[in-house]
């Protein structure tokens, strides 16, 4: 697999892990993507460890409930990504945007560095 594609195939999990509903599911997913050590840091949260950034994103989709995260454009080079993303409800125009830089180890997310371009006021 070329770089691009391993950079982009991750992006794609790390957003299906926003837009997983099932608490059970999106663990698993995590416990796959992310190392156990992993952080995550936006203007908003400033977290550590799979079980916290799980909290995290559980607290979001119940704050934006019935609402998606969709991805953009993925970039990428050597053991970073970036990718842009939003998040609404679908068909509608979207209510966030914002994008991300991942720093990955091997095949899974060591830390993420989010920001937000809109949000509401």
């Amino acid at each position: 697999m070329s770089e691009y594609e391993t950079h982009t195939v991750l992006a794609e999990r790390y957003i299906e892990s926003w837009n997983t509903g099932d608490g059970a599911v999106r663990r698993a997913l995590l416990d796959e993507l992310y190392l156990p050590a992993a952080t995550y840091t936006d203007p908003l949260a400033d977290v550590a460890g799979v079980a916290a950034i799980d909290e995290m994103i559980a607290g979001v989709r119940q704050q934006f409930a019935g609402m998606r995260f969709a991805l953009g454009e993925v970039d990428g080079h050597h053991d970073q990504l970036r990718f842009t993303w939003t998040l609404g409800a679908p068909g509608a125009e979207p209510l966030i945007v914002g994008f991300d830089v991942v720093v990955r180890e091997g095949d899974r997310i060591a830390r993420v560095h989010g920001f937000l371009d809109r949000v509401p006021s």
